[in-house]
């Protein structure tokens, strides 16, 4: 349980948590919906997520594109799913998040490597592997870089991978992640991006947003 009355889960073998224990709900809304969403501002969003964990984002983005009316294509990457068993102990049905009883199991129970349409407004396509291996779709307008930390998983944070997305990315496209480190900074402009360092969530004090220069295809 985290700070914000959401559950969140520990890996023993990392020594590391999914979310902040300061909140999960509260970090995942402030770091991928206020700092990248709402940021874009867009009728239509194409989202690629790398780590598709618990799917909290993916309940938040869902619950959010039916709610503003927004038409959205969220792609997941996910090289480990979780267990039907552990997912239903985190009780996501239950948090505040409109729709939540209807599609959080949906969300987890939705096959993999194929096109899922949950609602008119919400298209699914997870994808199972590798972040360093598996084929980006493109024309991706918003990232929501959740891997595990940086010292916790550096294979995932290197900079061929930054550059792949940089490449599948639309002008005016946003990455957001929590991580706030210099050498992630660093790699992100290498690649292309334009990077700021911007409020963290709760328990943070920084996080960064790299945008793709040049005016966004609204």
């Amino acid at each position: 349980m985290t700070a914000d009355g959401s559950c969140t889960l520990f890996v023993p073998e990392m020594e590391e948590h999914y979310h902040s224990v300061n909140g999960a709900l509260q970090e995942s809304r402030h770091v991928f919906f206020h700092s990248g969403w709402d940021y874009l501002h867009r009728k239509d969003y194409r989202i690629l997520e790398f780590g598709f964990g618990t799917g909290l984002n993916a309940l938040l983005a869902l619950s959010r594109a039916v709610h503003d009316s927004v038409s959205v294509s969220y792609y997941t990457l996910e090289k480990y799913p979780l267990e039907p068993a552990l997912w239903a102990q985190l009780h996501y049905e239950q948090l505040e998040i409109e729709g939540a009883g209807r599609w959080f199991s949906q969300l987890h129970e939705s096959p993999w490597n194929e096109d899922v349409c949950l609602d008119p407004h919400f298209l699914l396509h997870k994808i199972r592997g590798d972040f360093n291996e598996v084929d980006f779709p493109e024309k991706i307008d918003l990232v929501f870089f959740d891997a595990f930390a940086p010292d916790k998983q550096p294979d995932v944070w290197n900079q061929p991978l930054f550059d792949r997305i940089f490449r599948v990315m639309n002008p005016g496209g946003v990455l957001v992640t929590y991580c706030a480190k210099g050498a992630v900074r660093r790699m992100l402009q290498q690649a292309g991006f334009t990077v700021e360092r911007i409020p963290g969530p709760p328990g943070k004090r920084e996080m960064l947003r790299a945008v793709v220069p040049g005016p966004a295809d609204i």
